[in-house]
């Protein structure tokens, strides 16, 4: 039984299908094939290798690009409107993909009830779990539970199985419970002084892309940034990732007045491709950075967290969909190496993953520090140029940091540990030769004075 049929919730259920798994998968929301997409959340996510390798194993990975727009690098907007653009990768045929949330999702839906074991059953939301019998407590909610409350006002729907796998985001309801029931469980979640706020760029008069369509852009302030990611239909979905509070801040600028000078000043070469600005920056939510970090991510046979669930991450580094979907493929593979022993299946996926979650939320926050601030910098677009030099120089040898987090399937934990070693002798190295510069310019300089003594 899986709780939450988001992304990776329903490519968990495809993958298990596959398997031959009686799979129940339970929703709170209603079906998003039906056009049920919750206001203020991100349409587009950043598809790269380790998503699409998960989703290649079920065959669907063409599918799924189909409808995604390449980024095949970073767009920085200055103040004076001015743009610089850094690619990604030194090969051009390396991006990133801006992919819908609601198409992808409808994609691991269809794609888990291709198999007749796997049933999907959306309006019932998960209020509670017993962790020894593996039993979920469920409530309908919606239109099925308005139907129902002539009958029953909030009857308790009890669903059992053999597990359950809490696939529901990172406020998930199972995870909740095994903090409750288990003595010792480990967790930890922090926020970002700062929150987001989605807003819009729609597409042109002519229905066209009104900036360049293939990349990721950032406009960085130091403090605080704005990005904008292309949609298939010609518009950018736009995240502000501002304070919450302070002088100037979500809590400060309320009035049309407030917000109009403040993007005028921030970000005027933005504010004429953004019709609706005064309507979205009022009406749509004011979101939460959080981190969460637990452990153990399993109890015995009977319970585990995928995703979210388990490794709640901010999404600077746009890998929590691919990590989540990560989690799929290393659980598939953990249940297919002890096929009679789920326990010992659910421990060596939490031991292969929890390392990777922890680095991958390290890297994210790192990464909100470089595109707020350092992608502004002359001298950070020089040391990405020098990545790319030292790339092609020493293929196989040196790989930067964003590549082999973005472009490999190399584990996070081993990807931060070889970066920061390149970075050590790269940099040692550099040091070295400039200091051996040095000495021989002054004994340079000294034999030529003593010559012409």
């Amino acid at each position: 039984m899986l709780i939450g049929s988001g992304l990776a919730g329903g490519l968990l259920a495809a993958y298990l299908g596959r398997h031959g798994y009686d799979v129940d998968l339970y929703e709170r929301r209603a079906d998003p094939r039906e056009g049920n997409i919750v206001g203020g959340r991100s349409i587009n996510l950043a598809l790269s290798t380790r998503g699409i390798y998960a989703l290649e194993q079920l065959g669907i990975a063409d599918e799924v690009l189909r409808h995604a727009i390449p980024m095949r690098g970073r767009m920085i907007h200055d103040k004076s409107g001015n743009l610089h653009f850094s690619p990604y990768d030194r090969d051009p045929n390396k991006f990133i993909n801006s992919i819908g949330r609601a198409a992808l999702n409808t994609t691991v839906i269809e794609a888990a009830q291709r198999y007749p074991n796997v049933r999907v059953h959306f309006n019932h939301r998960c209020i509670d779990v017993d962790l020894d019998s593996a039993t979920a407590n469920l409530v309908l909610s919606g239109v099925e539970a308005a139907v129902s409350a002539a009958n029953s006002d909030h009857q308790i729907i009890r669903a059992g199985g053999d597990a359950v796998i809490g696939v529901d985001g990172a406020f998930s309801v199972v995870r909740q419970s095994m903090q409750k029931k288990i003595k010792g469980f480990e967790y930890d979640e922090s926020y970002l002084a700062h929150g987001y706020k989605e807003l819009t760029i729609p597409p042109g008069s002519d229905g066209s892309w009104q900036m360049e369509k293939e990349a990721l852009h950032i406009w960085p302030r130091k403090s605080f940034m704005m990005i904008a990611l292309p949609n298939p239909d010609g518009s950018f979905t736009c995240t502000l990732f501002w304070e919450f509070e302070g002088p100037r801040s979500f809590a400060t600028t309320k009035t049309d007045d407030e917000i109009r000078r403040f993007f005028e000043e921030e970000f005027p070469d933005a504010v004429p491709l953004m019709p609706s600005l005064l309507d979205d920056f009022k009406t749509n939510p004011t979101g939460s950075l959080v981190t969460i970090r637990c452990a153990p991510w399993f109890h015995k046979e009977k319970v585990a967290l995928v995703g979210d669930a388990a490794h709640a991450v901010v999404p600077f580094y746009g890998q929590g969909m691919n990590a989540a979907f990560e989690d799929c493929v290393v659980l598939d593979e953990c249940l297919a190496e002890f096929p009679q022993d789920r326990q010992r299946a659910f421990a060596e996926y939490f031991v292969r993953r929890k390392e990777n979650a922890d680095a991958l939320a390290n890297l994210a926050l790192q990464n909100f520090i470089e595109m707020r601030d350092k992608t502004a910098s002359r001298v950070f677009r020089a040391k990405k140029k020098l990545d790319h030099l030292l790339e092609g120089l020493l293929p196989g040898i040196y790989l930067p940091l964003y590549a082999m987090v973005t472009f490999t399937r190399m584990p996070y934990a081993g990807a931060a540990r070889r970066a920061q070693l390149q970075d050590r002798i790269v940099y040692g190295s550099l040091l070295l030769a400039i200091v051996l510069i040095i000495l021989l310019l002054v004994a340079f300089a000294g034999k030529g004075h003593y010559l012409f003594r």
